[in-house]
């Protein structure tokens, strides 16, 4: 059935791309669709007749710069993908916008098909083929019934709404199956199977791949097995280490989670081998490509390069064009059935274990207003469906049983110094745990007797904030900061805690910084009871503009976000290593948020453990692990997360200093003017100073 369905709507788009019989710009939108959907057949069919392993590196190259071809570089400007350039073409043609839109978002399904002809999934190609192939008729019918010559754009919203809603099962079944189940080892396969050393693999992921992605694995390939071991041993220790620093069993799971840029084989095939020896077999799944999967520009799972940003932010909200009240129940409905199927599999799942990468050059996208949006119901929508999927989701993989580690390495794009700044990263990964654990311990034994934590910018930086602390019942055995070394979030090291929101106040800012992929200019963000009640920054002329960005992308349509986290990084040999290459701006959250005190908008730390007993080296149990949110977790559930945590660092160079303030008022510095100032911790001020390291 699904062979002959396969057929009959490839002979029919066969007819669209011959001879469309439309208008223009109509019938060169569809004609342009259906050749792509041709090339997807072809590679569909290499793939299944094996000849997409015999291709010479050449051929996979040029295949693999046609199917990206359109969106990337200046090609982006006049491509059907192009949402704000469909716009100039309705203007032109005098119709209505939202045809050419839907048109635009159809394109960019069909584009998100890539990854799914690559691994040969036919009946999701079928699928959205058949879906292509109705619009068109929509299309042609009104032109041939002469109703106007074109459609009423809600008869095609009606047409994608109901394709969304009705094949979601069969898309998220899918996603989820993949996210679960090690049979779905298409990526394993390339990893283990491939021979490493003929870079021909990198182009069978369907991802797109540039010079970036093959420099990389040429220079891990130029590595000893002793120096991937190594580097793969600190990613999986890290994650056995988080595993027993809270107490969790891991061995009660059988499968981990890895995530990676591609070209990082080397090192994910030595981690494979390491994670097995733990009795883990991997679950590899890539970075979602549909508007059903969540595609966008934050990438979760396995992805290769990015061939155009600002398309990705373009697109980013277009389930705007179905998203609704029945269609998130309908939604949850299907993820709870795709979950109780594979309800063994998720209990055994362990959580995800994370490899980043950095240096790729910051993204300040351009405000498209032709892009599709949410309504601002569709944003209450989303903040739900976030939460009750959140919900869900730990019903059957337990926040209080998972753990997870994240590790971060450069990638060519960063520059001339590559190989430089690679091996300083894996030092960086390496730190001596034990010397920064010892200092830690000294600022959480002096911040154990405060009220509240003060801290001041300086240099262009006007933060100023009051963050309060939560009073401890019996100090002698209880604490309120983690002394966090390197385990789950590598490299070493930080100290925080999950502050009391009643007493927390004042402006945190930034002059200029980089959260999530995207650029923030002057970025201010007000508190008043641990919460967000003001927000503004400069990245546009048109003050909306700017609070609909932060709206989006920041607070991700919540209303407002709590200060779920507070901390002291303590890593200035990657504060170091940052100024001596230049690479402030480059660095990965997971590194700047080492680099001086951070505070993170949304939940705590601890979401969905805050019952898990933990402990610091020194014995005492971690206390604060939640607030006047998380509180909530067992009377109102849908109050107490907000399903995002987002870090924002200030830099030591943009420090005025940071003060523990007792009860009667007598304040400690524990930093000042950028260099720690606490008896104990003079050894940090060393790469501050000299650049020598810890």
């Amino acid at each position: 059935m699904l062979e002959e369905r396969y057929k009959l709507v490839m002979d029919r788009i066969l007819g669209i791309r011959k001879a469309p019989g439309l208008p223009e710009p109509f019938g060169s939108c569809f004609e342009g669709m259906a050749a792509f959907v041709f090339r997807l057949n072809e590679v569909y069919s290499a793939v299944k007749e094996g000849r997409l392993n015999e291709m010479s590196i050449d051929a996979l190259k040029s295949l693999n710069d046609e199917l990206y071809k359109d969106i990337t570089g200046k090609a982006y400007g006049q491509s059907h993908l192009n949402p704000g350039y469909m716009a100039s073409l309705a203007a032109k043609a005098g119709c209505d916008e939202m045809l050419l839109e839907y048109l635009c978002f159809l394109a960019c399904e069909l584009r998100g098909l890539i990854p799914y002809a690559f691994e040969g999934k036919k009946e999701i190609l079928t699928i959205y083929f058949e879906l292509f192939v109705e619009v068109y008729c929509i299309f042609d019918s009104a032109a041939s019934e002469g109703r106007g010559i074109l459609p009423e754009g809600e008869e095609i919203r009606q047409c994608i709404y109901w394709f969304e809603r009705d094949n979601c099962e069969i898309v998220l079944t899918d996603r989820i199956g993949e996210q679960l189940d090690p049979l779905c080892d298409f990526a394993t396969r390339i990893v283990m199977d491939s021979d490493l050393e003929d870079l021909r693999y990198l182009y069978l992921y369907g991802e797109y791949i540039t010079g970036a992605e093959t420099e990389l694995a040429l220079f891990l390939n130029g590595m000893s097995q002793e120096e991937i071991d190594d580097m793969a041993r600190t990613y999986t220790e890290g994650y056995r280490i988080g595993f027993e620093k809270t107490g969790k069993d891991l061995g009660r799971k059988k499968t981990v989670n890895i995530r990676y840029p591609i070209g990082f084989e080397r090192m994910i095939r030595a981690a494979i081998v390491q994670f097995r020896e733990m009795g883990l077999e991997p679950v590899i799944y890539r970075a979602g490509s549909l508007s059903l999967t969540g595609k966008g520009v934050k990438k979760t799972g396995y992805y290769g390069a990015n061939p155009n940003k600002q398309y990705d932010y373009d697109h980013r909200e277009d389930a705007g064009i179905y998203l609704d009240k029945d269609y998130v129940n309908r939604r949850l409905d299907v993820l709870r059935a795709a979950y109780e199927d594979n309800r063994e599999l998720a209990a055994v799942h362990a959580g995800p274990a994370v490899v980043e990468a950095f240096g790729e050059e910051p993204f300040a996208p351009k405000e498209c207003r032709a892009a599709i949006t949410l309504s601002k119901k569709q944003r209450e929508l989303s903040v739900e469906n976030a939460d009750r999927t959140g919900r869900l989701v730990n019903e059957y993989i337990k926040g209080d049983e998972r753990s997870f580690t994240i590790i971060a390495y450069p990638k060519p794009y960063i520059g001339k110094d590559f190989d430089k700044i690679f091996r300083e990263t894996v030092k960086l990964n390496n730190l001596d745990y034990k010397k920064y654990e010892a200092m830690q311990q000294i600022m959480i034994d002096v911040l154990d007797k405060v009220s509240y934590v003060r801290v001041a910018g300086m240099n262009g930086n006007e933060t100023e904030m009051i963050v309060a602390l939560n009073e401890l019942n019996d100090p002698e055995h209880e604490t309120n900061f983690e002394n966090c070394v390197a385990d789950v979030n590598i490299p070493v090291g930080e100290v925080f805690t999950s502050p009391r929101l009643k007493g927390t106040s004042g402006l945190l800012h930034s002059p200029v910084i980089y959260l999530g992929g995207l650029k923030y200019v002057d970025l201010r963000l007000e508190f008043s009871a641990g919460e967000i009640v003001k927000y503004s920054c400069g990245n546009f002329d048109d003050d909306a503009l700017n609070k609909k960005y932060i709206e989006d992308n920041l607070l991700f349509h919540h209303k407002t976000l709590p200060l779920g986290e507070f901390a002291i990084g303590t890593n200035t040999t990657a504060y170091r290593m940052a100024r001596d290459f230049k690479i402030e701006q480059l660095l990965p959250v997971l590194i700047g948020e080492k680099t001086g005190p951070h505070f993170a908008v949304g939940d705590t730390c601890y979401s969905y453990e805050e019952d898990l007993k933990s402990y610091n080296p020194d014995g005492k149990a971690i206390v604060a692990r939640s607030n006047d949110y998380s509180d909530l977790r067992d009377t109102e559930p849908e109050k107490a997360y907000f399903h995002c945590h987002t870090d924002i660092t200030v830099p030591f160079d943009e420090l005025e200093g940071v003060y523990a303030v007792m009860m009667d008022g007598e304040q400690t510095a524990i930093i000042e003017n950028g260099l720690f100032v606490l008896k104990g911790l003079e050894e940090l001020n060393g790469p501050l100073i000299s650049g020598n390291d810890v």
